[in-house]
């Protein structure tokens, strides 16, 4: 098997038939290449995939890098072997590492307050970016879905967004009225039409195109730095806070799972743990002597 050809078949494969973002699409090409790197001339087989594994050992990567390459790996030998491209599966009797259990961080509403209070909101960026802000914590969408949001999914009237996330699936998600009045305001912000170019998209960058992800990352690090809070806060850290208020205030966790786009009710759960409030509740109901 020639591994680059069957490589580029199979990322071709991933955006044509899967529909896959480009930055998944990167991801996968940069985990396989770093396969194909190391195998030079030999051809991929179970004791170089071993071999590979230890490699990444001796590199001290991390369980969820060793994991992530893995899965590459699985995903495109499963594709090989449909499409013949590949005579036997490598993967077959290769064990995945347990991964690594980390708890999501979540602030406090006062940090919430701090770090939204950062961008100055006189200037059209800066509305832009509080705007931002007050989605991801009106909402908990992630990060790649405020950025592909578009005017087309936005019901600001009734409060609603239609939100396609992992692997397109489609959910609805309500979002606060000061949300919704921060996303109408940016919309119509007399800066916009000075610099937009894509009209379909909601948050744009300052050449008037789409906001990339990226971007937003790099810009809640700046508030963040000004802010002087010495959490390591980003989007994803408000997806989690949001959470963990909602659960705090008794919404149930199977619509915490329908409005984060948790495809199993597991990946919610985890939320529990992270409360001290919560962590005591448990504590108190279960304990014979707690009352």
């Amino acid at each position: 098997m020639d591994f680059s050809r069957a490589l580029e078949r199979f990322l071709l494969h991933l955006k044509a038939a899967k529909g896959v973002s480009n930055h998944t699409v990167r991801a996968y090409r940069i985990d396989l290449e770093s396969v194909a790197e190391f195998a030079g001339e030999e051809p991929v087989t179970k004791r170089l995939v071993r071999r590979y594994l230890a490699s990444l050992h001796e590199e001290k990567k991390s369980v969820r890098t060793v994991m992530r390459r893995l899965s590459a790996l699985r995903s495109f030998f499963k594709f090989a072997m449909r499409e013949k491209i590949a005579s036997e599966n490598p993967l077959e009797e290769i064990e995945s590492p347990k991964k690594e259990k980390k708890l999501p961080v979540s602030i406090t509403y006062g940090q919430i307050e701090i770090l939204f209070s950062q961008p100055d909101t006189s200037d059209y960026l800066g509305f832009r970016d509080r705007a931002i802000m007050e989605l991801f914590y009106s909402s908990g969408l992630r990060l790649s879905e405020v950025a592909g949001l578009n005017r087309s999914e936005c019901d600001l009237k009734n409060q609603m967004l239609n939100i396609y996330g992992k692997g397109k699936k489609q959910r609805q998600t309500p979002i606060t009225k000061t949300a919704a009045e921060w996303i109408f305001n940016y919309l119509n912000h007399p800066g916009r039409p000075l610099v937009e170019k894509d009209g379909e998209a909601v948050f744009l960058n300052k050449w008037g195109t789409r906001i990339t992800p990226r971007s937003i990352d790099r810009n809640f690090a700046a508030y963040l730095k000004a802010s002087g809070l010495s959490e390591r806060i980003t989007p994803h850290t408000i997806r989690h806070t949001i959470a963990t208020h909602w659960l705090e205030n008794g919404m149930d966790l199977k619509t915490i799972q329908m409005l984060l786009g948790h495809t199993s009710l597991a990946t919610t759960t985890i939320y529990t743990h992270v409360s001290p409030r919560l962590k005591r509740e448990v504590y108190d109901k279960a304990h014979p002597r707690a009352k």
